[in-house]
């Protein structure tokens, strides 16, 4: 797929997703520097669907996406996080903390195993 394909892409995502060109152009770089995750966001681009090849230690972009969501279930009543039904914002998010994950695998494996939206019994003792 042509890079400018790519690029409009990334820019719409950010326009629905509420964030600047800033951050596109920094996610575009981040994008640049890494094909296996670069070929997933073509893969979804073409098919709206996840091949789940990029993977970094085992988790894929959908990983981060579950764990985001369960992440942002506390935050939903107040939705503070704009994040609340804006499916553009959590594809972004996603793909972004799968590109920062790739620098820092083990600090993203450790919040995604200790951080849960989720309330569970004991989670506050």
């Amino acid at each position: 797929m042509e890079e400018k394909k790519v690029i409009d892409f990334i820019q719409s995502l950010c326009k629905y997703a509420g964030e600047g060109e800033e951050f596109a152009g920094n996610f575009w770089k981040k994008l640049k520097a890494d094909d296996e995750i670069y070929q997933e966001l073509v893969f979804y681009m073409e098919h709206g669907n996840f091949a789940c090849k990029a993977n970094i230690q085992g988790y894929t972009v959908v990983d981060i996406m579950v764990w985001q969501m369960d992440h942002f279930k506390a935050r939903l009543d107040q939705d503070n996080s704009g994040t609340r039904q804006n499916g553009d914002r959590m594809l972004l998010l996603a793909f972004d903390t799968f590109l920062n994950m790739r620098k820092e695998p083990d600090r993203y494996i450790l919040k995604m195993s200790a951080e849960t939206g989720t309330d569970y019994v004991g989670k506050y003792e």
